[in-house]
């Protein structure tokens, strides 16, 4: 309110300083015309009602200028009133275009929001017997989410991690991976990952084009100390133990969710002190400005020693963009875990 306070006394004031300068000539310079910067400056940033007040008062020191200069009901009155009435219904005109603008901008802006706390829900530090942290960055600008995805939960067969990507970009993959996530809430507690798999697969068939597919790994925390994963043409993930990283991969991906895959469990023995990271390609892709390519051995080495697992990812991400100059061509979704046996 008091930025809009400011912006009208600034308006005003404009238009007074050029009604002045035109009295200050003594009519030998008719400047009413000017008198429309006013409502223009108003249109810039106030609504159509603070506009129009700002116009109908360069009106009134048009009609009064007139009077002062000796020539009112002239031609060059009457033609300079009708400049700053012109200006002044065109300005009140244009700041409710833009006052509508950003209306609509603010409520797309809130769906946003909303639609990013649907498919990324916060994850707490710690689920069942897993500590965890999470990031997600977006590659297109002004974007909330992208075509990547993750989430969690909690089973009596362990905590399942999901982590994934949706071929192509825009609106499409957006809704497609809700589509994959909303699936894997309802079908989180299958008996195994393979039928879970199957799951999320046959649910997406019916929604996806002729070249659409979802990369996807699917990940089971036991609470006996055990790693299972299910991967569709996915990433492999990373286990970072003593100092050493290993991709966990002992059997070939099979094809991505919706190309009919036939996934298979592999398992992974998992002590206290691992820690497990499961990202996107957006991690592995990532290239600098002059083309290397981000070196993700070298690289994630950090993760393992970091203090806490939020401290690691941070600083992860941190490396990822000083490589590639700040911004990535590609959505990025990570999920750092550690057991708790």
């Amino acid at each position: 309110m008091q930025a809009k306070s400011r912006s009208m006394l600034v308006a005003a004031l404009v238009t007074s300083a050029i009604a002045l300068l035109d009295a200050g000539t003594g009519g030998r310079a008719i400047l009413l015309g000017l008198l429309i910067a006013g409502p223009l400056l108003a249109a810039a940033s106030l609504d159509a009602q603070r506009t129009a007040i700002i116009g109908l008062y360069a009106l009134g020191l048009a009609v009064l200028l007139g009077i002062l200069d000796g020539i009112v009901g002239t031609t060059d009155h009457l033609l300079g009133c009708l400049v700053v009435a012109t200006g002044g219904a065109l300005g009140a005109w244009g700041a409710h275009r833009r006052t509508q603008q950003e209306q609509l901008l603010l409520r797309v802006s809130r769906i946003a929001e909303v639609a990013q706390q649907t498919i990324l829900r916060p994850i707490p530090p710690r689920m069942g017997r897993v500590a965890l942290a999470v990031r997600y960055l977006s590659a297109t600008e002004d974007a909330l989410v992208g075509g990547d995805f993750y989430e969690v939960a909690v089973t009596r067969h362990g905590l399942r991690v999901l982590v994934g990507d949706v071929k192509g970009k825009g609106l499409e993959a957006v809704q497609l991976a809700a589509l994959v996530l909303a699936s894997f809430r309802a079908a989180a507690t299958r008996p195994g990952l393979v039928e879970l798999a199957g799951e999320l697969d046959h649910s997406i068939r019916p929604q996806l084009g002729e070249e659409d597919f979802v990369t996807a790994v699917l990940a089971q925390f036991s609470r006996h100390g055990e790693l299972q994963l299910v991967n569709c043409g996915h990433p492999a993930p990373l286990r970072f133990r003593a100092g050493t990283v290993e991709r966990l991969a002992n059997a070939e991906p099979t094809t991505p969710l919706g190309l009919d895959p036939t996934p298979t469990i592999q398992r992974f023995p998992l002590v206290a002190t691992d820690r497990v990271l499961l990202y996107t390609d957006g991690l592995v892709e990532a290239r600098a400005p002059d083309g290397p390519p981000f070196e993700l051995d070298g690289q994630v080495q950090a993760v393992g020693a970091a203090p806490s697992l939020g401290t690691a990812l941070d600083g992860l991400v941190a490396r990822l963009l000083d490589h590639a100059g700040g911004r990535l061509d590609d959505d990025l979704a990570l999920v750092l875990a550690q057991p708790r046996l």
